[in-house]
């Protein structure tokens, strides 16, 4: 019997896969999944859009519908997909009706990770902003493509992006940007260790108001921007990414009279980004193709 049990446990680790994730306390751990598993439950809108982009969008049979990306909406309206609540708390019990073989999280979870991990191994995948946004978003796919044995299809994607980012680095070097975010009629500015620190670590624009160090970025004012004066201003707009209505749109509340002022309004290089890419899913193969997409056409 005993000869049994340990056959089948050497079978099942012969068709299983390790790779690399963090745990609650930040350690990296190792984490064990059946190879190129059927069933997939998405916390993480970057890790639904790579899973989507490499051709695996129908074995995710449950994810977190609080919240959407449009190109993504698909798996939002899917009445056979089961809504597991946000990318801020996991319904629990629904997850578990939905049995799943892998269970990928994003860093607004990471305090989860050992109750998710009850359930099935958990993958936790998050942007290292020191390490660049293009390499994170990199290194997340090619995990995810070795789990599901897509690591050429990712390589070929990868490299073509990376040519697309040198092109953009050639033209983007030595000028100067700054990245505002609009919420509520409220300007915060970004800096250059949180979200769209790409356009100055990766894309190398010198991003005037670098000193902002949080996810939101600092508190501005249109005196900032043309004190700053900016030959790009690169726009977020954080209440069409998340379906804020009734507010002012981003463009509404900044092109006024003072901005008018500005360099990057005076030769038209005020660039709205894709919100709910650059807000919700940075770090997916989608995303990135868009935000490469978004810098090129700014530097046209």
């Amino acid at each position: 019997m005993k000869k049994i049990l340990c056959l089948a446990l050497f079978l099942g680790l012969l068709n299983a896969v390790e790779v690399e994730s963090f745990n609650s306390k930040d350690e990296v751990v190792k984490v064990t999944i059946k190879d190129d598993p059927k069933k997939i439950a998405v916390a993480d809108f970057a890790t639904l859009d790579t899973l989507d982009s490499l051709g695996l969008g129908d074995r995710v049979v449950a994810v977190t519908k609080a919240q959407n990306v449009d190109y993504l909406d698909r798996y939002i309206k899917d009445k056979n997909i089961v809504n597991i609540g946000s990318v801020k708390e996991v319904d629990l019990e629904a997850l578990m009706v939905s049995e799943p073989d892998v269970i990928f999280i994003g860093t607004r979870l990471k305090e989860q990770y050992d109750k998710l991990s009850k359930i099935a191994p958990v993958v936790l995948l998050e942007i290292n902003y020191e390490n660049g946004t293009f390499e994170s978003t990199k290194k997340n796919a090619k995990t995810i493509a070795k789990i599901f044995n897509k690591e050429s299809e990712v390589d070929a994607k990868f490299d073509e992006f990376e040519k697309r980012l040198d092109k953009i680095k050639d033209s983007a070097n030595g000028k100067t940007a700054v990245i505002a975010m609009v919420s509520n009629s409220n300007i915060n500015t970004l800096g250059n260790k949180k979200r769209c620190s790409m356009i100055a670590n990766d894309a190398k624009f010198e991003n005037l108001a670098a000193d902002a160090k949080t996810t939101h970025g600092n508190d501005a004012s249109f005196e900032l921007i043309i004190k700053l004066d900016p030959e790009y201003l690169f726009v977020l707009d954080r209440d069409t990414a998340i379906g804020n209505s009734g507010t002012k749109k981003a463009k509404q509340v900044l092109e006024n009279d003072l901005i008018a002022s500005t360099k990057a309004y005076k030769n038209d290089k005020i660039y709205y980004l894709n919100p709910a890419v650059w807000y919700l899913s940075e770090g997916g193969i989608t995303a990135m193709d868009e935000m490469l997409k978004d810098l090129e056409n700014a530097l046209r």
